[in-house]
């Protein structure tokens, strides 16, 4: 039992250390990883406002249901309808802080884009944007207070090939869906999103010149020859804490912030050598007993 027990602590020892070692360095590099600041670039070929309205055509010709989509896809989430633009024409819609992706897939509005609605969309997505349900016995939206139109912000970022007007959408009456459009609308502008991360902390600068003993730096540069002798004259350091001795403390930096991921893996790697090094002379009797 005691060849046994002596045995396996240095094991313990070692193993334990190593866990450590290992799982400080993994935290390190995840850390690593998420500090560097992930950009995604996303061009936008147009973008605008229109009022919408809804529509779900799946062929059963209920709730004037004008057959498939014109695009020849089956009726589905994210269809969205446009009296101009070209079929498969890809953006997104956003209504109240909500946000919904879309392909273009069927003709439409008719009559209505005479009337400024310019763009239709699917049942479900509506149903989604106004806090409805979807009636899948009526093809209607319900719950949403009998809504049937919205105003909505739209971008779109990606031009479909084939016939249709790549600009600001115009009634389906003037056929501008059925000409090739050779003179698509110049994107506004390349939108970046980054997602920001904390910068390392940075030591305080030293203002150059020197300071007189208990007299406060002066962080606008040295101060005149005899001013910082008297501490009427003497500036004061800007947000600076003094101590009851009257020496200055360190000045605060909004950039001081928790030890960086570097400093944690040197303290995780020191903890797992005084592991290794207090078990060294166990590991050594381990490895030179006698198995027999």
């Amino acid at each position: 039992m005691m060849n046994v027990f002596f045995g396996l602590r240095p094991n313990r020892i070692l193993a334990t250390s190593l866990l450590g070692a290992m799982l400080v360095g993994g935290a390190t590099l995840g850390a690593g990883q998420t500090a560097q600041a992930d950009t995604i670039e996303q061009e936008i070929m147009l973008k605008g406002t229109t009022r919408a309205s809804y529509f779900w055509d799946d062929s059963s010709g209920r709730a004037g249901d004008t057959g498939l989509p014109a695009i020849g896809k089956p009726m589905q989430k994210g269809m969205f309808a446009s009296p101009s633009w070209p079929l498969g024409t890809e953006g997104y819609v956003t209504y109240k802080g909500k946000t919904a992706k879309f392909f273009i897939g069927d003709r439409g509005p008719g009559i209505p884009s005479n009337r400024g609605v310019m763009l239709d969309i699917d049942a479900k997505t509506f149903a989604d944007l106004t806090g409805g349900r979807f009636n899948t016995s009526t093809l209607m939206v319900n719950g949403n207070g009998g809504m049937g139109h919205i105003q909505i912000d739209y971008a779109i970022t990606k031009w479909g090939k084939g016939p249709g007007k790549k600009n600001f959408p115009v009634a389906f009456s003037t056929g501008a869906w059925s000409k090739v459009d050779r003179n698509p609308a110049a994107p506004p502008k390349v939108e970046k999103t980054r997602e920001l991360k904390a910068a390392p902390p940075k030591p305080a600068e030293k203002p150059d010149g020197p300071a007189s003993d208990g007299a406060p730096l002066s962080l606008g540069g040295p101060a005149p020859y005899g001013a910082a002798s008297s501490p009427e004259l003497a500036p004061k350091a800007a947000d600076t804490d003094t101590s009851t001795s009257g020496q200055a403390a360190a000045p605060r930096t909004e950039e001081n912030g928790p030890p960086t991921a570097g400093l944690v893996a040197l303290v995780g790697l020191g903890a797992a050598g005084i592991g290794l090094y207090a078990g060294r002379d166990r590991l050594r009797r381990l490895v030179r007993r006698d198995p027999a």
